[in-house]
């Protein structure tokens, strides 16, 4: 038994997440060794021998997670402590919250700091697969099986969003939107619920208004259109992270080699890292991330259409959906196509919050595909065998009568 649910494990899908954590630590030195010493005054290896410390809590987690049954999260003796601990944790945020990147998102320990909106991104996914994979059979009934669950969403929405941190926030609602999509409900209830979630926005918008859409805000918009233009204001970051991409070329740099790495990319380990890898490794360190992350997004997606259990399948389309959002508006920040939003790159970018929430979300991840993976090859077979056996023993009855 246990042989068999070792070998229904996705060792491709563990590899590439081990290998892209490697290279993420790789990264997180060369990107960090300078600023490490020029802006944050410690020794050059500072942020990578914490993030190595983060790897290796992270592939403790992730071991333990991937052998827990995916199927005890529906329980509500997990679902609902898990309910109530990621609320609570946003809310002590207001009293106790540590303000990094103009949002009060952070709790220190000492001289480490943990972001719980990250957490709560798993907590939303595991929380809404779990009440729509119960809710089934009613699916369709708006006031039963549709609207409930947008309570808890709405209130993580707000929580995150009060940081202020829209980023997340944001995150959060498009990774709850893929869930509700892939629920099995009609269209006429996802617009339904759509627009309820558009009613409650408005109000929320319209009153932070100022807020929302300050002056620091709405240039990050009008900085796109010509960042070389507003090179030393709005579009510092931007220009500066075009240069290391442009500049690496096809074959890159050199391991270590960036120049704009050497004070002129502020954040070159978190969110700007990508820019680093073009501009030291060329496209294909590029190429290598790039193929990375599109397998582990397109690995959940194959394995959520694959898995029979409605549990097990909105899980693994959540999880995927959030890898392939997160990827997409960091790659899409640093190269200008969107506004900068501070979102890391999953896996690569130096983090230990989004590190441990990702090795989390893979390990459930990895827990779903085994189980998949065990019902194809093994139940399958199983009841082949035993089809086989009963029809043999029909015919040799039938046999039996004729003689």
């Amino acid at each position: 038994m246990v042989k068999k649910i070792l070998k229904s494990y996705d060792y491709s899908l563990i590899i590439t997440i081990i290998l892209l954590s490697i290279f993420g630590l790789v990264m997180v030195y060369s990107a960090s060794m300078v600023s490490s010493l020029q802006f944050y005054e410690v020794s050059s290896d500072h942020f990578y021998q914490k993030q190595k410390i983060f790897l290796i809590m992270s592939a403790i987690i992730f071991v333990f997670v991937a052998l827990f049954p995916y199927k005890a999260l529906m329980d509500n003796k997990i679902l609902v402590p898990m309910v109530i601990t990621s609320l609570f944790a946003l809310g002590v945020l207001f009293f106790v919250g540590h303000v990094a990147g103009n949002a009060q998102s952070w709790i220190k320990f000492g001289g480490f700091s943990i972001q719980p909106s990250e957490f709560v991104k798993i907590s939303v996914i595991v929380y809404l697969s779990a009440v729509y994979a119960k809710k089934q059979g009613y699916i369709n009934e708006f006031n039963k099986g549709v609207a409930p669950p947008l309570l808890y969403l709405f209130l993580v929405f707000i929580l995150i969003a009060a940081q202020p941190d829209y980023g997340t926030a944001g995150i959060i609602i498009i990774i709850a939107g893929t869930i509700i999509l892939s629920s099995g409900m009609n269209l006429k209830n996802i617009i339904r619920l759509f627009s309820i979630v558009l009613l409650l926005l408005t109000p929320i918008i319209l009153a932070l208004k100022s807020e929302i859409f300050s002056a620091e805000r709405i240039s990050r918009f009008t900085s796109l259109r010509d960042p070389f233009a507003v090179a030393q204001d709005e579009g510092f970051h931007l220009v500066n992270s075009l240069l290391a991409i442009g500049s690496g070329g096809v074959n890159g740099l050199g391991l270590g080699k960036s120049i704009q790495k050497l004070g002129y990319l502020p954040e070159s380990h978190t969110d700007f890292i990508m820019a680093v890898i073009a501009e030291e490794l060329g496209i294909w360190g590029v190429g290598f991330v790039l193929l990375c992350l599109g397998f582990i997004v397109l690995k959940g997606i194959l394995i959520g259409m694959r898995c029979k259990d409605p549990f097990g399948s909105l899980l693994a389309i959540g999880i995927s959906s959030m890898i392939g959002i997160q990827s997409f508006i960091n790659l899409a920040g640093i190269s200008g196509i969107i506004p900068i939003t501070g979102v890391p790159l999953p896996f690569v970018s130096y983090g230990g919050s989004s590190l441990i929430q990702l090795s989390i979300a893979m390990g459930i991840l990895v827990n779903v595909s085994m189980f998949v993976n065990y019902e194809h090859k093994y139940k399958n077979t199983q009841e082949k065998q035993e089809k086989e056996i009963k029809r043999n023993m029909v015919s040799k009855n039938s046999a039996h009568i004729r003689v």
